[in-house]
């Protein structure tokens, strides 16, 4: 009988856990649609209040206020624009993904990361890994 509790419990958290992924996957999928439509609202909504944006190609970290602010400048150059992401891991609370930033007249490779609790970004990282999307 012990040994049935101790697996319907491994199940359990099994299925949590993978649970927990697929959300954050789900996250990070509404994260680049908005960011390819430039969508002010979701994006602020999928942002924690206290979030850092570390653009580590710019030497940037911006709050969330700073990162929607930008969203102008954004918005002009993603016209055109496809953005393909893929999960590269999921570890220790931080999602690793590789995205194409696919714009009209060029595109880049990237890195992200996110930091993810109670279904919002709390931290993220973007960092250039090519200067284009050949190995993506």
């Amino acid at each position: 009988m012990a040994c049935r509790s101790i697996a319907l419990a491994a199940a359990a958290l099994l299925f949590s856990v993978i649970s927990a992924r697929a959300d954050d996957g789900a996250l990070i999928g509404r994260w680049y649609a908005a960011l390819l439509v430039a969508d002010r609202t979701e994006l602020s909504d999928l942002l924690a209040d206290d979030v850092r944006i570390k653009l580590d190609d710019l030497g940037v970290v911006q709050t969330k206020q700073e990162f929607i602010a930008s969203i102008d400048d954004w918005e002009g150059a993603v016209a055109g624009a496809e953005i393909r992401h893929r999960i590269e891991k999921t570890e220790g609370g931080v999602t690793t993904v590789i995205a194409c930033y696919d714009f009209p007249n060029n595109d880049v490779l990237m890195q992200e990361t996110f930091a993810i609790a109670d279904n919002r970004i709390t931290a993220s990282s973007q960092a250039a890994i090519a200067e284009n999307c050949d190995s993506y």
